[in-house]
């Protein structure tokens, strides 16, 4: 372990990780999740899409249909990720750019389980929201549902609507970089300690 600590990249790891470092700089620019709703008197779908600073879609429709059910409004003011969220995956993308110009597998891995954590948190925090939105609901609400928790990829039917979710092109972007990590320090290392 302690020689696999010191190896370093080779030119082809560092690429490797100057391209994760781009796709994680790139998924700011794309929703990292979507949700779709479907039903019959919306044969368009009703869409909505978080990117890492804010929620877009049909928000103001989906919040009206909700209300129905005593499901809390959508708001980005309560979801205090959106304002902090692009600055870590920047500082990210900052640290896996000085590990490709390092080219030193010590701080790659580190900068690897920064990037990982940082993920599974990220995905952590989409479950919470998920269940606290689908099981908080006013028990004064018009139409009376069990509460649920929305799938975070999948398919779900909830009355007469359909719900599609999944990861946005942003989200995919970002499993992307990782992989291109692990990748790079997989097979793209020196194997002598330098």
């Amino acid at each position: 372990m302690q020689d696999f600590l010191k190896s370093r990249l080779t030119p082809v790891g560092r690429v490797l990780f100057v391209l994760a470092a781009l796709a994680i700089l790139i998924s700011l620019f794309f929703p990292l999740w979507y949700l779709n709703l479907e039903a019959t008197m919306y044969p368009e779908g009703l869409s909505m899409e978080v990117y890492a600073n804010k929620i877009g879609g049909r928000i103001d429709i989906i919040n009206n249909l909700n209300h129905y059910i005593g499901m809390k409004e959508i708001s980005e003011a309560d979801f205090p990720e959106l304002t902090f969220m692009p600055y870590v995956v920047g500082l990210v993308a900052l640290l896996i750019l000085l590990s490709a110009g390092l080219g030193r597998v010590d701080i790659a891995v580190v900068t690897l389980g920064l990037a990982s954590v940082g993920g599974m948190l990220g995905i952590y925090r989409l479950w919470y929201w998920l269940h606290l939105y689908g099981t908080d609901l006013d028990p004064k609400a018009a139409i009376k549902i069990p509460p649920f928790t929305p799938p975070m990829i999948g398919k779900n039917q909830l009355a007469n609507f359909t719900t599609y979710t999944g990861f946005g092109i942003g989200g995919y972007l970002l499993i992307l970089g990782i992989l291109l990590l692990l990748i790079a320090l997989w097979r793209f290392r020196e194997c002598d300690a330098k």
